[in-house]
Protein backbone atom coordinates (compact mmCIF):
# COMPACT_ATOMS: atom_id res chain seq x y z
CA UNK A 1 0.00 0.00 0.00
CA UNK A 2 1.23 3.56 -0.99
CA UNK A 3 1.02 6.07 1.93
CA UNK A 4 0.63 9.75 1.34
CA UNK A 5 0.55 12.96 3.22
CA UNK A 6 -1.11 16.37 3.35
CA UNK A 7 -1.02 18.65 5.66
CA UNK A 8 -4.50 20.60 6.49
CA UNK A 9 -2.93 24.04 8.17
CA UNK A 10 -4.43 27.40 9.26
CA UNK A 11 -5.50 30.08 12.04
CA UNK A 12 -7.10 28.82 14.93
CA UNK A 13 -11.11 28.45 13.92
CA UNK A 14 -10.79 27.56 9.97
CA UNK A 15 -11.45 24.48 9.94
CA UNK A 16 -9.02 21.95 10.03
CA UNK A 17 -10.26 19.76 12.64
CA UNK A 18 -13.45 18.98 11.13
CA UNK A 19 -12.19 18.96 7.69
CA UNK A 20 -10.07 15.96 8.60
CA UNK A 21 -13.14 15.13 10.18
CA UNK A 22 -15.02 14.88 7.58
CA UNK A 23 -12.61 12.93 5.27
CA UNK A 24 -10.81 10.06 7.37
CA UNK A 25 -11.72 6.57 6.72
CA UNK A 26 -10.77 6.07 10.61
CA UNK A 27 -11.34 7.38 13.82
CA UNK A 28 -9.64 11.08 13.98
CA UNK A 29 -6.49 11.02 16.31
CA UNK A 30 -6.67 14.59 18.01
CA UNK A 31 -5.11 16.58 20.42
CA UNK A 32 -7.97 19.28 21.14
CA UNK A 33 -7.56 20.54 24.48
CA UNK A 34 -9.57 23.88 26.32
CA UNK A 35 -9.13 26.50 24.41
CA UNK A 36 -7.70 28.94 27.21
CA UNK A 37 -6.63 31.64 24.47
CA UNK A 38 -10.13 33.31 24.50
CA UNK A 39 -8.89 36.51 23.00
CA UNK A 40 -7.73 34.63 19.23
CA UNK A 41 -10.52 32.61 19.18
CA UNK A 42 -13.95 31.82 21.20
CA UNK A 43 -13.98 28.05 20.38
CA UNK A 44 -14.47 25.92 23.53
CA UNK A 45 -11.33 23.38 21.84
CA UNK A 46 -8.75 23.98 20.14
CA UNK A 47 -5.61 22.04 18.92
CA UNK A 48 -2.17 22.14 20.22
CA UNK A 49 -0.36 19.36 18.83
CA UNK A 50 -1.85 17.71 15.54
CA UNK A 51 -4.80 16.20 14.17
CA UNK A 52 -4.73 12.83 12.04
CA UNK A 53 -7.16 10.72 9.56
CA UNK A 54 -6.45 8.66 6.59
CA UNK A 55 -8.27 8.72 3.87
CA UNK A 56 -7.83 5.35 1.31
CA UNK A 57 -8.36 5.31 -2.09
CA UNK A 58 -9.98 2.87 -4.09
CA UNK A 59 -6.29 1.74 -5.38
CA UNK A 60 -4.90 1.20 -2.01
CA UNK A 61 -3.65 4.48 -1.50
CA UNK A 62 -3.54 5.76 1.97
CA UNK A 63 -3.52 9.41 2.39
CA UNK A 64 -2.35 10.42 5.91
CA UNK A 65 -3.90 14.10 6.91
CA UNK A 66 -2.59 15.86 9.57
CA UNK A 67 -3.71 19.15 10.87
CA UNK A 68 -1.50 21.47 12.35
CA UNK A 69 -2.73 23.57 15.53
CA UNK A 70 -3.71 27.19 14.41
CA UNK A 71 -1.69 29.58 17.71
CA UNK A 72 1.37 30.80 16.44
CA UNK A 73 2.87 29.46 19.04
CA UNK A 74 3.03 25.95 17.87
CA UNK A 75 4.27 27.04 14.94
CA UNK A 76 7.43 24.91 15.29
CA UNK A 77 4.94 21.71 14.35
CA UNK A 78 4.10 23.17 11.30
CA UNK A 79 7.38 22.60 9.34
CA UNK A 80 7.84 18.99 10.92
CA UNK A 81 4.24 18.05 9.72
CA UNK A 82 5.08 19.45 6.09
CA UNK A 83 7.91 17.34 5.50
CA UNK A 84 7.45 15.13 2.91
CA UNK A 85 4.19 15.95 2.53
CA UNK A 86 2.43 15.83 -0.86
CA UNK A 87 0.74 19.51 -0.85
CA UNK A 88 -0.40 21.67 2.55
CA UNK A 89 -4.02 23.03 2.25
CA UNK A 90 -4.19 26.18 3.67
CA UNK A 91 -7.71 27.14 5.25
CA UNK A 92 -8.61 30.81 6.08
CA UNK A 93 -11.57 31.92 8.13
CA UNK A 94 -13.60 33.95 5.68
CA UNK A 95 -15.63 35.17 9.14
CA UNK A 96 -12.48 36.50 10.38
CA UNK A 97 -11.22 39.79 11.49
CA UNK A 98 -8.79 40.20 8.42
CA UNK A 99 -8.88 37.12 6.40
CA UNK A 100 -6.82 38.37 3.69
CA UNK A 101 -3.85 39.38 6.52
CA UNK A 102 -4.37 35.86 7.67
CA UNK A 103 -3.61 34.39 4.02
CA UNK A 104 -0.62 36.01 3.26
CA UNK A 105 0.80 35.48 6.79
CA UNK A 106 0.41 31.90 6.11
CA UNK A 107 1.78 31.91 2.65
CA UNK A 108 4.51 33.39 3.64
CA UNK A 109 5.24 31.00 6.35
CA UNK A 110 5.00 28.23 4.15
CA UNK A 111 6.97 29.79 1.68
CA UNK A 112 10.12 29.53 4.02
CA UNK A 113 9.33 26.01 5.51
CA UNK A 114 7.55 23.99 2.18
CA UNK A 115 8.48 24.15 -1.19
CA UNK A 116 5.58 21.85 -2.31
CA UNK A 117 2.01 22.38 -3.57
CA UNK A 118 -0.35 24.72 -1.80
CA UNK A 119 -4.13 25.18 -2.08
CA UNK A 120 -6.03 27.51 -0.36
CA UNK A 121 -9.65 26.82 1.15
CA UNK A 122 -11.73 29.56 2.45
CA UNK A 123 -14.24 28.48 5.06
CA UNK A 124 -17.27 30.18 6.85
CA UNK A 125 -18.21 32.18 3.94
CA UNK A 126 -21.78 31.73 5.31
CA UNK A 127 -21.23 34.01 7.95
CA UNK A 128 -20.04 36.56 6.46
CA UNK A 129 -21.68 36.69 3.04
CA UNK A 130 -21.37 40.68 2.48
CA UNK A 131 -17.62 40.25 2.25
CA UNK A 132 -16.46 38.97 -1.29
CA UNK A 133 -14.96 36.08 -1.78
CA UNK A 134 -13.04 38.09 -5.15
CA UNK A 135 -10.84 39.79 -1.99
CA UNK A 136 -8.68 36.63 -2.08
CA UNK A 137 -8.22 36.24 -5.01
CA UNK A 138 -7.29 39.77 -6.03
CA UNK A 139 -4.77 39.37 -3.18
CA UNK A 140 -3.44 36.60 -5.06
CA UNK A 141 -3.44 38.14 -8.24
CA UNK A 142 -2.03 41.56 -7.02
CA UNK A 143 1.00 39.50 -5.18
CA UNK A 144 2.02 37.11 -8.53
CA UNK A 145 0.53 34.33 -6.47
CA UNK A 146 -1.33 31.56 -9.13
CA UNK A 147 -2.97 29.29 -6.34
CA UNK A 148 -6.22 27.36 -6.53
CA UNK A 149 -9.05 28.37 -3.89
CA UNK A 150 -12.14 27.15 -3.49
CA UNK A 151 -15.38 28.22 -0.87
CA UNK A 152 -15.72 25.14 1.03
CA UNK A 153 -17.76 23.88 4.27
CA UNK A 154 -15.52 22.12 6.30
CA UNK A 155 -18.50 19.63 7.47
CA UNK A 156 -19.31 18.76 3.54
CA UNK A 157 -16.84 15.54 3.02
CA UNK A 158 -17.00 16.39 -1.00
CA UNK A 159 -16.03 20.49 -0.06
CA UNK A 160 -12.97 19.10 1.50
CA UNK A 161 -12.21 16.27 -0.91
CA UNK A 162 -12.15 18.96 -4.19
CA UNK A 163 -9.37 20.33 -2.12
CA UNK A 164 -7.20 17.11 -1.95
CA UNK A 165 -8.27 15.88 -5.30
CA UNK A 166 -6.57 19.63 -6.47
CA UNK A 167 -3.41 18.60 -4.88
CA UNK A 168 -3.37 14.64 -6.66
CA UNK A 169 -4.31 16.38 -10.26
CA UNK A 170 -2.13 18.45 -10.27
CA UNK A 171 0.84 16.05 -8.76
CA UNK A 172 -0.40 13.79 -11.88
CA UNK A 173 0.21 17.21 -14.26
CA UNK A 174 3.70 17.50 -13.22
Amino acid sequence: MQRLKIVFSGPMGAGKTQAIASLSDISVVSTEVQNTDLDAHTKALTTVGMDYGELILDEGTSIGLYGTPGQERFNFIWSILSQGALGVIILIDHSAADPVQDLAYYLATFDKIYQGRIIVGVSQVDKMPERPFEIYRNWLEDNDRNLPIYPVDMRKKDDVLLLVETIITALEQG
